[in-house]
C-alpha cells in the first residue's frame, strides 16, 4: 500500500495537482472503502492495486476529485455529486451567511427558492438553518433536479424540499421569502482558460454568461420583484469584478441591494430586497468581510421570460 500512494502522489504530482499526496490517500482510501484512519493504520498492508491506479489516471488527467469521489462537503453537509452539476465551492458558502445576516429571526423563512438548483447545496443548505421553511429547487436539467433530490433525501430534508426541472418563467408561480441562484457568470471567451477540472469536466451551462458574463443576472433581476415576498430578500452569486454591473442591473429592476464579501474580500453575494424593504445608504462601497454595503433602488422594469435554468 505504501509503494502504491507513493506512485500515485508522484504521478498526481508531474499532472500538476496542487495536493498530490493528500488527494492520492484520499483516492486509496475510496479505492480500498477504507476510511484515512484505517490508512494510517495499516500502511505495509499488500493490496492489489488495479482499482486505484484507475482513479489516479483519471485525476492526473484532471478529472474533478469530487466527481471522482462522487461526494462534496458544502456547508458541513455531506453531498451527491456528478458530471451533469456544478460542482458546490466553499465560496458559494456567503450566501448561505448572507441569508443568515438578513433574517436573524431564523423562523421568518418560510418559504425558500432556489433557481439552478445543481446539486441543491444552497437550498439544502438555508433549510438546515431555517428551521420552519420548505423549499422549492428548479434546474432546466432533469438529471440535476434528480442529483438534488437524492441528496435532500439522505440528509433527511426529503419532506420540505421538492425539486422540479423546467424553466423558471413557467414553472415557477407565488412569492418567497427568500431566494437563491448561483447563475451561470463565466463570460464565454474565457471558459477555455478556466482550470481544466472546471473547463472539461463541468456543465458549460452551469458556466457560461455569455459574451459578458451577465446574460444570466439580466434575464433574472426584472423576475425578483415579481418572486419575492414584500419583505423578501433574494441573494445571488457574483462573478469575480461584476459588482459594479450587477448592481447596476439590480436597481433598475427596482430593487434594493446591498454588496457582501466573501472570506477573501472578493465581493460574492448581492443581496436583493424590494423597493422600499431595507433600504439603505446610496454610497457605491463594497461590503468588507464583516458587513455590507446598502445601495438604493431605483425605477423598476418590466418582467421577461427567463429561457434558462443552469445545471
Amino acid at each position: 500500500m505504501a509503494e502504491a500512494l507513493r506512485h500515485g502522489t508522484e504521478r498526481l504530482r508531474n499532472a500538476g495537482i496542487d495536493s498530490p499526496r493528500r488527494e492520492a490517500r484520499l483516492l486509496l482510501g475510496h479505492a480500498l472503502g477504507r476510511t484515512q484512519t484505517d490508512l494510517l493504520a495499516a500502511p505495509d498492508d499488500a493490496i492489489d492495486p488495479g482499482a486505484y491506479l484507475s482513479l489516479i489516471a483519471r485525476r492526473a488527467a484532471r478529472e474533478p476529485l469530487a466527481q471522482i469521489l462522487g461526494t462534496r462537503e458544502f456547508w458541513s453537509l455531506d453531498l451527491e455529486v456528478s458530471p451533469a452539476t456544478l460542482i458546490p465551492r466553499p465560496d458559494s458558502e456567503t450566501l448561505i451567511e448572507a441569508a443568515m445576516a438578513a433574517f436573524p429571526d431564523r423562523h421568518a423563512v418560510r418559504r425558500v427558492l432556489d433557481l439552478g438548483t445543481g446539486t441543491g447545496c444552497l437550498l439544502l443548505a438555508a433549510l438546515t438553518e431555517f428551521p420552519g421553511a420548505f423549499g422549492v429547487g428548479l434546474d432546466r436539467t432533469p438529471l440535476a433536479a434528480a442529483l438534488a433530490r437524492r441528496n435532500a433525501r439522505r440528509l433527511g430534508l426529503g419532506t420540505r424540499a421538492a425539486f422540479l426541472a423546467g424553466d423558471w418563467a413557467r414553472a415557477i408561480a407565488g412569492r418567497f421569502d427568500l431566494v437563491l441562484c448561483n447563475p451561470p457568470y463565466v463570460p464565454t471567451g474565457e471558459i477555455g482558460s478556466l482550470m481544466p477540472e472546471v473547463a472539461r469536466y463541468e456543465p458549460a451551462s452551469a458556466l457560461d454568461g455569455g459574451m459578458d458574463g451577465l446574460r444570466a443576472y439580466a434575464a433574472l433581476l426584472p423576475e425578483l420583484t415579481r418572486l419575492l415576498a414584500p419583505s423578501g430578500v433574494a441573494v445571488l452569486e457574483l462573478g469575480h469584478g461584476q459588482a459594479g454591473a450587477v448592481t447596476g442591473l439590480a436597481i433598475r429592476a427596482g430593487l434594493t441591494i446591498s454588496i457582501r464579501a466573501d472570506l477573501a474580500g472578493i465581493p460574492r453575494a448581492l443581496v436583493g430586497r424590494p423597493q422600499g424593504e431595507g433600504a439603505g445608504s446610496t454610497k457605491n462601497c463594497l461590503a468588507s468581510q464583516t458587513g455590507e454595503s446598502s445601495l438604493a433602488a431605483g425605477a423598476g422594469c418590466g418582467p421577461r421570460p427567463l429561457p434558462w435554468c443552469p445545471g
